[in-house]
């Protein structure tokens, strides 16, 4: 009976040595610090975002810099990254982030912050909270000049997005970029990792009865000797749900691969042999695009791929079996060649139609066991 399974002590001790020498060297130089190194904004949910905007907010987290001399001196610090436009710096070429400065604070008074392209000018922009311009030194400004001081923190906020489409990944990804903070006069600096995770969506496929299609016990005197007998089509009904909306496709594999009669057809699964090793006889998986829904579409037409998605056939209402070297797929604009459209929730009927061999090509000196065997595989686009 032709069933169509969905597969897819260590202890150590510390020693302290302290002294006049060693202090002395260290109140020489300047000190920049981060209170984070490395920001992970943790992995990516899709259901956090509904609407259709172009990119998507990934995240925000807070830090501290802080820059504390010996002596009073230049405080300005300079931040190398690649840059993605005047105000954001490049999250792999598929996202961007921002920084956002403020409660500036030197030797205890609040001040200002100041913007500068180039050391020694004076700023291009102040104010008490501001956004980080690639290329610039951002100072501490107090009545609208940059001033100096011993001790010099500031907040950052960052904020990361990413382009809508890149988080529809097919494997677990990770993004990762670095920056460094620099302090302009002592060249003391550190480093700021930044970091995210991408999962694929997660989509749950199933079959009514199991995906099993039983014919029962057929007699081979109702059956065809010199032609092939078509059985009546039987339906299965499937689902797909998926834990965001995400565009798919369908694709066929053969678990009798070999067996089907009628050539080299990929749309033609096997029903396995007989003890002669005779092919029994071949199935096929039909779609009829009107019998299918997904979320809040009026209507569904069948787009198909012979290029592992490279390009798609112009979306057709017209019935098809499912191919093994093609990918097909479900749009809700007809005549569109841009491939499947993202889908939460997919339901409708599949026809399964069966077709025996001739019982003279048969070995029927024992019981034939029709065993045909598909799966059905989800492909993520």
């Amino acid at each position: 009976m032709p069933p169509i399974r969905l597969l897819r002590q260590l202890t150590a001790a510390s020693l302290l040595i302290v002294g006049a020498t060693a202090n002395a060297l260290a109140n020489d130089e300047c000190q920049l610090t981060l209170s984070e190194s490395l920001l992970d904004l943790g992995l990516m949910n899709r259901l956090a975002q509904t609407d259709s905007a172009p990119q998507r907010l990934l995240g925000e987290r807070r830090l501290r810099l802080t820059l504390a001399c010996p002596q009073a001196q230049d405080l300005s610090v300079f931040y190398r990254a690649l840059a993605a436009s005047a105000e954001r710096l490049q999250f792999t070429e598929h996202g961007s982030y921002a920084l956002e400065l403020s409660d500036g604070v030197v030797d205890g008074r609040s001040v200002e912050l100041g913007l500068m392209p180039v050391a020694g000018q004076p700023p291009a922009v102040v104010g008490p909270r501001l956004t980080w311009r690639t290329g610039h030194l951002v100072a501490p400004v107090q009545g609208g000049a940059v001033v100096q001081g011993k001790n010099f923190s500031l907040q950052l906020s960052l904020s990361a997005w990413a382009d809508r489409a890149a988080t529809y990944v097919r494997d677990a990804t990770t993004w990762e970029v670095n920056g460094t903070f620099e302090a302009q006069r002592s060249g003391r600096y550190r480093e700021l990792t930044l970091r995210a995770h991408f999962a694929p969506v997660a989509c749950t496929p199933q079959l009514s009865n199991g995906g099993l299609v039983d014919y029962g016990t057929l007699l081979a005197k109702d059956l065809s000797v010199t032609n092939e007998t078509p059985l009546p089509t039987r339906t299965l009904q499937m689902t797909v749900s998926c834990d965001a909306p995400v565009p798919f496709a369908l694709r066929m594999h053969d678990n009798r691969e070999g067996s089907a009669t009628g050539g080299t057809d990929e749309t033609a699964y096997g029903l396995d042999r007989d003890g002669s090793q005779n092919k029994i006889g071949r199935f096929y998986v039909n779609i009829d695009p009107e019998d299918f829904s997904a979320d809040a579409y009026g209507a569904l037409y069948r787009t198909d791929s012979t290029s592992n998605g490279a390009a798609w056939s112009s979306a057709s209402a017209r019935q098809i079996p499912i191919a093994a070297n093609s990918y097909m797929g479900f749009t809700h604009l007809a005549g569109s060649t841009q491939g499947p459209v993202a889908i939460q929730h997919l339901s409708g009927t599949l026809r399964i139609k069966a077709y025996l061999a001739p019982t003279q090509s048969l070995d029927l000196r024992q019981v034939v066991q029709i065993n045909g065997s598909g799966t059905l595989e989800i492909i993520y686009l």
